[in-house]
Formats: C-alpha cells, sequence, structure tokens
C-alpha cells in the first residue's frame, strides 16, 4: 500500500497543528506526528535531561523514535505537525520518506505575521514547550530573524511530490480535501 507523508511548514501560531488535526479527521488511517508534544512530555517528566544549549536532541530523538515506529511498523500516512523551517531538514527528512516508499506532500502554512501577531496576543496555549523562550511573541521574533539565514527559506514546489501554500485559513478545507484526494488516487 502506497503511504504519504504530509509535512507542515510555518512559523508559530500558522496553525500547523489545527491543521494537521483536521486533516487527520478527514484522512482515514493517518496519525499527526507533533514535536511539541514531545517537548512537552520532556519539559514535564526529564526537565533535567534537556541541553542547556544548542539543539534539543532529546526532542528530537524521541520524534526520530516515533517516525521510525511509524514507518516501520504501521501502515498509517504519517502527518508531521513540525515548523520544518531548515530547507536541508526538510530535504533530508523527505528523502528518507522517499526511501521507504513514502509520496511526500509540503503544506507551507505561509500567514502574515500581522495575524500572527494577534493570535499570540489572545493564544491560550501552553509554554511548557518551551526551552530557551519566555512567549510566543519571542518565537516569532526570533524566526523572523532567522529568516535572512539562507538555510531558512521557504519551501520550494521541487521540494515534495506535492506542494500547497496556504495564505489564509479560509484555503484550509480545501487543502485538505486535495490531500484526501491523493491518496484516493494511489
Amino acid at each position: 500500500m502506497k503511504r504519504i507523508v504530509v509535512m507542515t511548514v510555518g512559523k508559530t501560531h500558522s496553525g500547523k497543528t489545527t491543521f494537521a488535526k483536521a486533516l487527520e479527521q478527514q484522512l482515514p488511517n493517518s496519525l499527526v506526528i507533533d514535536q511539541d508534544n514531545h517537548a512537552d512530555f520532556i519539559n514535564t517528566h526529564y526537565r533535567t535531561l534537556l541541553p542547556k544549549q544548542g539543539p534539543n536532541t532529546i526532542k528530537y530523538a524521541i520524534t526520530r523514535t516515533i517516525v521510525n515506529y511509524a514507518v516501520h511498523e504501521t501502515d498509517f500516512h504519517l502527518i508531521l505537525c513540525n515548523a520544518n523551517r531548515s530547507r536541508r531538514g526538510r530535504l533530508a527528512m523527505l528523502e528518507r520518506f522517499r526511501q521507504d516508499g513514502f509520496i511526500s506532500v509540503l503544506v507551507h502554512l505561509d500567514i502574515p505575521d500581522s495575524i500572527l501577531q494577534a493570535r499570540i496576543a489572545n493564544s491560550q496555549r501552553s509554554t511548557a514547550i518551551f526551552r530557551t523562550a519566555a512567549n510566543f511573541a519571542e518565537v516569532l521574533h526570533r524566526q523572523n530573524a532567522e529568516a535572512h539565514h539562507s538555510d531558512m527559506t521557504e519551501p520550494a514546489e521541487d521540494e515534495a511530490d506535492y506542494m500547497f501554500t496556504i495564505k489564509d485559513s479560509h484555503e484550509v478545507h480545501s487543502v485538505i480535501q486535495k490531500i484526501v484526494h491523493i491518496t484516493q488516487s494511489l
């Protein structure tokens, strides 16, 4: 059976988790893998293991373990709900999925910063996932500063088998329907 992997790309509060959960509800035999859940788990139960600086290697190791299990021990379509803003990281991950026979789909949630700032101001999301930031406004500020880094580029159509860009929350439903249609044609 052919499977798809859907990778979300976007800044904080762009709707990655909301999109992933909505897609999971509409896409039979699918699973959301969300790194925020892993960060929350580690911060709650294993805070002393967190690196003091640099990459959150324990979070990445947990995510890698869960992804590997889902790839090799299940037949689920996978929805990776992370920021995935590094082009190099996206390409490496998508290549691994291609080697495992997956069809790749990128969903770029390209929401204007003014909307993100309003969402952050009204956010009820827990900050327990943070290791080095004080709040979501700081995360958005960092992400905007990183945008000038050469590896932090917007996704390009040649990165995946399919790519969709969402610039407004009203586009979510139609993108979900297109992804469901892709799986029906496999």
